[in-house]
């Protein structure tokens, strides 16, 4: 793999100077009144895959919402590497290193796959609009450099054969895969992916599943993962909290969920007990 397939920031204090890379405690967010999430406390540690998952509605985007400061919650607090980032911009977390995908596909149709990827860079360029017009000197350079890591993106995802293809005219599965590319431009520490594998059909599901396992592995970045496919949850995280209503019912690793009633009693009601 290429090494400039991403040159993630580190802190120069180092990651001991901060217990978890991120930290949600006692998260309240309500919409007039309803509760979309109901006192959520949770941490992700560094290089962790860690899954949400809960029936529909049970509050798993307004989760991420909060994390990225989409929303802000009437009470609690999110912590980045042990410091509170309530009130920071959307941009402004992405730029401190948390990147996202969304349950519906948010690409430019028209725009190529290689363009497409790059918008994603915009957060870690210096230079002004100006500069990149006349392009030269150092917004040349920085343009070239952001290009490369593009293609090094391209090739750890394996859609070469696509790159100068138009997003709109590319198979579904590959446009998720694109999506993943352009989070991966932004430089990420922690990759929020809603719903990765949803409307996929097996083999792409498996695809999926394997990319998300090599940004895990090879590149080192945590992810949060929500996904209502529950074979590929199991498989693959290292820790899941299941969400029901807001409430957060359980916590642990897949084994242990997969064997907790009130989970099973979330998923599939009373039928589970006289089955």
């Amino acid at each position: 793999m290429s090494s400039k397939l991403l040159q993630r920031r580190r802190d120069p204090l180092g990651p001991q100077d901060y217990q978890h890379l991120l930290e949600a405690r006692d998260i309240h967010l309500s919409f007039k009144g309803v509760k979309a999430v109901d006192g959520v406390s949770f941490h992700v540690d560094d290089g962790e895959l860690f899954a949400i998952i809960g029936p529909n509605g049970a509050g798993k985007t307004s989760l991420f919402n909060v994390i990225n400061q989409v929303y802000s919650p009437q009470k609690g607090d999110v912590l980045w590497k042990g410091e509170s980032i309530l009130g920071v911009k959307p941009n402004e977390t992405a730029e401190r290193g948390i990147a996202r995908t969304f349950q519906n596909i948010a690409l430019y149709p028209h725009m190529t796959v290689l363009e497409n990827i790059l918008t994603g860079r915009h957060v870690r360029m210096d230079t002004g609009w100006l500069a990149g017009a006349i392009w030269w000197g150092k917004a040349k350079r920085e343009e070239i450099g952001n290009r490369e890591i593009v293609e090094s993106i391209i090739d750890f995802l394996e859609i070469e054969q696509w790159r100068k293809y138009p997003v709109g005219l590319l198979p579904y599965g590959i446009q998720k895969r694109v999506e993943l590319g352009r989070a991966l431009a932004m430089d990420p520490e922690l990759l929020m992916l809603d719903e990765p594998v949803a409307g996929m059909n097996l083999e792409e599901t498996e695809d999926m599943a394997r990319f998300i396992l090599d940004v895990q592995d090879e590149l080192g970045i945590a992810i949060i993962l929500v996904e209502h496919d529950m074979g590929l949850v199991m498989d693959i995280a290292d820790r899941v909290m299941v969400l029901d209503f807001g409430r957060q019912i359980a916590t642990g690793p897949p084994g242990e969920i997969q064997e907790n009633l009130n989970v099973i009693k979330a998923y599939l009601g009373e039928e589970m007990e006289t089955a």
